[in-house]
């Protein structure tokens, strides 16, 4: 089958050019996080749930909160806190004396865009109510399973698990999540524009939702014609097996590796990458391009030993190595 590189160039160009306003009315709001910005329109884009990583104050919330108010989507917030239950998140049975009969109050993950904030200082308990929408794209309430609109998103928060009540993540549900994003503190500039936009009482954060669920579903389907090399697989095959057997490759990162990533990095890897190359309006995909956003869905995949742990190793620096030693395509 021949694949006609230039006309997806030109599809792409064209759609990419559409997220324009979406953009600009987020910068409205978000100041100097465009890494951020991008990975949310990349999870956006390839239906992957996406988890924000950073101390209080980075603007996780507000970002999640901007994007959705720039579409023309159901949005919901549930604020994880450690006395949440899991019908607090899918919904309930309620029974009605008078009937007989129970009826059924679905919970806020019935949404397009989800935010679940601070999900880390609830119980595992409750964070696994997600694990069969995140997948499943369905919640089942009794005896029945109720589909979820699409598009539907998971975009979550937690802080740093080294802070006064937080839980880790099961690493079942850490796996559903595409990307894992870790955010710093903003530059010095951009602190001060930060305090120039946001320091009244009642600051300005409106936003003109700009895309619909139309729109939103002609860009997907652009992703999915976007060209990926047999070479490039063979590429994003090698960096996933790097994890999991590094002496195959000549790396001796074995001794801080407890276990590398699934099968789901793979497609998740792909699939990312694509999104990368359409955000820099290409229809074809690079190296670069998985190198680029490789850290992001690799990095709560790879479990360090106590070895690493004690060495100060992290999953990002056994990551670098793996990247810069393997050979590019």
């Amino acid at each position: 089958m021949t694949v006609n590189v230039q006309e997806i160039n030109r599809q792409v160009r064209d759609l990419r050019a559409g997220l324009g306003p979406l953009y600009t009315e987020m910068e409205r709001v978000i100041v100097g996080q465009r890494m951020m910005l991008d990975r949310l329109l990349t999870g956006l884009l390839t239906g992957g749930h996406i988890l924000l990583e950073g101390v209080p104050g980075l603007a996780k919330t507000l970002a999640v909160r901007t994007l959705a108010q720039g579409l023309r989507l159901n949005f919901s917030r549930i604020q994880f806190t450690p006395d949440l239950l899991p019908a607090d998140v899918i919904g309930t049975q309620i029974y009605n004396p008078r009937s007989g009969d129970f009826s059924i109050k679905k919970g806020p993950v019935f949404a397009n865009l989800v935010l679940a904030d601070e999900i880390n200082r609830a119980p595992a308990k409750v964070q696994s109510a997600l694990l069969e929408a995140m997948q499943e794209k369905q919640v089942t309430i009794g005896d029945t399973s109720y589909p979820l609109e699409q598009p539907f998103l998971v975009l979550a928060t937690q802080n740093p698990i080294e802070q006064e009540g937080t839980y880790p993540l099961p690493e079942a549900q850490v796996d559903r999540f595409m990307l894992k994003l870790k955010l710093t503190y903003p530059s010095k500039d951009d602190e001060l524009t930060i305090l120039n936009r946001m320091a009244a009482v009642e600051p300005d954060l409106r936003v003109e939702a700009v895309l619909g669920p139309a729109e939103l579903a002609e860009l997907r389907q652009a992703l999915d014609g976007i060209y990926v090399d047999d070479k490039i697989k063979r590429y994003i095959v090698d960096v996933v097996h790097a994890t999991r057997t590094p002496a195959e490759y000549g790396l001796d990162i074995a001794p801080y590796v407890q276990y590398g990533a699934s099968p789901r990095a793979t497609i998740f890897l792909t699939r990312a990458a694509r999104g990368q190359a359409f955000l820099e309006g290409r229809g074809y995909v690079t190296p670069q391009d998985v190198k680029s956003i490789g850290p992001d869905v690799l990095r709560h995949r790879v479990s360090v030993t106590y070895e690493a742990e004690a060495e100060d190793v992290t999953p990002e620096a056994l990551l670098q190595r793996i990247f810069d030693h393997l050979k590019v395509p």
